[in-house]
């Protein structure tokens, strides 16, 4: 199953609505697009994680719990 990937144009002088499909290199750029979002989340994710592993080892370590942590910086 293939679809053809459009865009729409607009010109807003004459208010003509043209629907065309993409170029090819209009459609590698959106698949480039793409995985580099992908990526940033990911990366994203990995540093949320990251941080609260960090987060629950010094509570441990100072052994409190988070809410006893909060009511400290309350």
């Amino acid at each position: 199953m293939s679809e053809t990937l459009t865009k729409i144009i607009v010109n807003c002088e004459t208010g003509v609505v043209a629907e065309v499909p993409l170029t090819g290199e209009e459609i590698a750029q959106r698949e480039a697009d793409a995985a580099a979002a992908a990526t940033a989340q990911a990366e994203e994710e990995a540093k949320a994680a990251s941080d609260a592993e960090a987060k629950a080892a010094l509570l441990t370590k100072l052994g409190i719990t988070a809410d006893e942590a909060k009511l400290l910086l309350a």
